[in-house]
């Protein structure tokens, strides 16, 4: 196996980012120079943990270690010459520290091998491309990006060519399978699309991706934004994920046999069930935030659609329901949305889908799901995630005390939205009385 000294010198590397995420996805990383290669693989890298972010710690806790994962080795010379970043599984103590998002998704990976089966994950990575004016408001990065639908426009993909081009590169270079790149629903709003692979690859890729977006719009003066809905009028970003399973390297969704309508097997089924019978509490993890909201709940857009689901409900190809079976190889979740941090939206939908497994769970007839509406706001997921045991305990995964960190967390995150007085309010009610 090739250890991080030989891949720094096969690719002439001179700095490695070594880099995790925090429970909000924020990432946070030391620039480590190629002469410390050895003792960063060995011994790791150290953060104070309580300025990380979201981690569980307090000042008076002992360091977090960074321990890179050398699989995940990624150059990133066309961002700048000599520079590579390697994904860290942080630890604390010697131990895998239980508030780490990649920790608690090698977890349920752990989980789903138990059971035998080896979980499978394609994302679709949605953003906009905007700018600040000079009262502070966004605006669309490319001001000619006006039409009414300019989903698909030829035009809007030619005038952002050298952004698109550059990031498209950038993912085949890295033998990612970029297949795609497109303008999507909303004005100054874009989709790039890579291949699938093993659940953990996939986060850590979606991770990279949305640095690399940063970093190179940032060079072109543009901010590449994953807040759910940067724009009342306009749709929202998803990050849709393509689940699916396989078993001793056999796809597990197919039916073998038979005339079934979507072309399922009863672990697809029960799998599909689990998500729909968690649905609710899922929304916390895979839609964490205030914003989110306004994207699952926006009623229409200047183009005529969200494109977010509002039941729970699943079909065949039908971008109307939260689970999509666009064929029986895999299903698509359609609930999440752009700033849900991918290793716990991933592990999060796992944990639901083999809870449906192991309970040999059926959603009923297509085009059915579970009664009611997704929650309204991030308060209301927040408390249904609290009292789900199965959503719950995937943040538990790695160890106690995760859920309870994350929900208040999260609690606390509404409260200081709410205690702000918004131009709609002073709208609303100043003279109304």
């Amino acid at each position: 196996m090739e250890t991080l000294r030989d891949l720094t010198e096969q690719h002439g590397t001179r700095f490695i980012l070594a880099l995790f995420v925090d429970l909000r996805g924020k990432p946070c990383a030391k620039l480590v120079p190629v002469e410390a290669v050895d003792e960063l693989a060995e011994d790791g890298v150290g953060f104070a943990g309580y300025a990380v972010g979201a981690f569980g710690q307090e000042p008076k806790d002992p360091d977090v270690v960074a321990i890179p994962d050398v699989s995940s080795f990624t150059p990133l010379d066309f961002v700048k010459p000599g520079l590579a970043l390697v994904h860290c599984d942080p630890h604390v103590l010697g131990k895998p520290w239980p508030f780490a998002p990649r920790n608690i998704l090698r977890a349920v990976i752990a989980q789903a091998g138990a059971m035998g089966f080896e979980p499978w994950v394609g994302a679709e990575v949605e953003y906009f491309l905007v700018r600040k004016d000079a009262d502070g408001s966004l605006v669309t990065a490319d001001p000619d990006d006006v039409a009414d639908q300019p989903c698909y426009d030829a035009r809007g993909v030619y005038r952002m060519y050298d952004h698109l081009t550059s990031i498209s590169s950038a993912m085949n270079q890295l033998g990612w399978g970029n297949y795609a790149n497109d303008h999507e629903d909303g004005n100054g709003q874009f989709e790039q699309n890579f291949h699938y692979a093993e659940a953990l690859t996939t986060a850590d890729r979606v991770v990279t991706l949305r640095y690399l977006l940063s970093v190179l719009a940032a060079e072109r003066g543009m901010i590449a934004t994953f807040m759910p809905k940067p724009f009342a009028d306009r749709t929202g970003s998803g990050l849709h994920l393509h689940l699916s399973l396989t078993a001793a390297g056999t796809p597990a969704f197919p039916a073998a046999e038979g005339d079934d309508e979507l072309g399922l097997s009863a672990t697809a089924y029960g799998f599909v069930a689990g998500i729909l019978d968690h649905a609710q509490a899922l929304q916390g993890l895979i839609a964490p935030t205030v914003n989110s909201y306004k994207r699952t709940g926006a009623v229409s857009t200047n183009s005529g659609a969200s494109w977010a689901p509002r039941r729970p409900t699943y079909g065949g190809n039908d971008r109307t329901h939260y689970v999509r079976v666009p064929d029986a190889q895999r299903i698509e979740l359609r609930g999440g949305d752009a700033s849900a941090n991918p290793y716990l939206a991933i592990a999060g939908a796992l944990g639901a889908g083999l809870d449906g497994v192991a309970r040999g769970a059926h959603p009923g007839p297509v085009g059915s799901g579970p009664q009611g509406e997704l929650p309204n706001t991030l308060i209301d997921a927040v408390d249904l995630l609290a009292a789900d045991p199965v959503v719950s305990g995937v943040l538990d995964s790695a160890g106690p005390g995760v859920a309870d960190y994350f929900t208040a967390l999260k609690r606390r995150e509404f409260i200081d939205y709410h205690a702000q007085v918004s131009a709609w309010e002073v709208e609303k009610y100043l003279t109304a009385f």
